[in-house]
Order: structure tokens, then sequence, then C-alpha cells
């Protein structure tokens, strides 16, 4: 009977691609990004301090997960912020990573922060 059931299982798979865990396909996207970068920020140094950021195993996490979020809502957002949906996914994509350098994690902070508080200034 397991084995019947599995199969069953497997026909429901999505063929869209899922990058974050909880919450609805339908959730508002806004809601959504805004709620993972506002997540991530709380780890965060605060704006014009990013020298200052250590990018320890936890922050990086909610980077990481600010991008899956990104990458799976930011699409939906308006057009007006797609360019800065743009930013936040490739920005993310070293600051998720811990074998990148210190002066380019810095940098990627410094771009993901701008383009961030555009798309939270947008969703409002």
């Amino acid at each position: 009977m397991l084995p019947v059931f599995l199969v069953g299982c497997q026909g429901n798979a999505s063929s869209e691609a899922k990058y974050s865990t909880g919450g609805d396909p339908t959730d508002s996207p806004c809601a959504r990004v805004v709620s993972a970068i506002g997540y991530a920020g709380l780890m965060l140094e605060p704006k014009g301090q990013e020298d200052r950021q250590n990018f320890e195993d936890a922050v990086i996490g909610r980077l990481a997960e600010a991008r899956g979020i990104t990458l799976e809502f930011g699409d939906r957002l308006p057009g007006s912020l797609q360019e800065a949906v743009e930013t936040v996914k490739t920005t993310t994509a070293g600051l998720s990573r811990n074998d990148v350098p210190r002066e380019r994690q810095v940098a990627l902070l410094k771009r993901y922060r701008v383009a961030a508080d555009e798309i939270v200034a947008g969703c409002r």
C-alpha cells in the first residue's frame, strides 16, 4: 500500500520552481518579499555601517531566505520594481554564500540595501 501512496503523491508535484517554504503561492508578492527583507534586516548593521557587518551563518541564512522568497515572488511585483528585484536577486546570490571575500560581501550588501529599500517603498 505504501508504494502506491508514494506514486500517488509524485503525480501532484508542481512543475513551478519552489524556492521557499511556508505560505501560499497566492500570497501577496509584496507582502512576502517585504517580509523577507525585513526579517533579514533584523540581523543587519544599520544602514551606513555595512563595513561593520559580521557575515555569520545566521546572517547568510537570512539573506539566502530573502533570495529564495525574491526568486519565487519577485517577478510578480509591480513592473516599476523589477530592476530592484533583479538587484536583490544578484546581490543575494553572493550574500547567501560563505565563500565570498569580505570586501565583496560589503559591496554586495550596500547594493542590496538600496534595492531592498526601493522594493519596500514601492510596495507600500
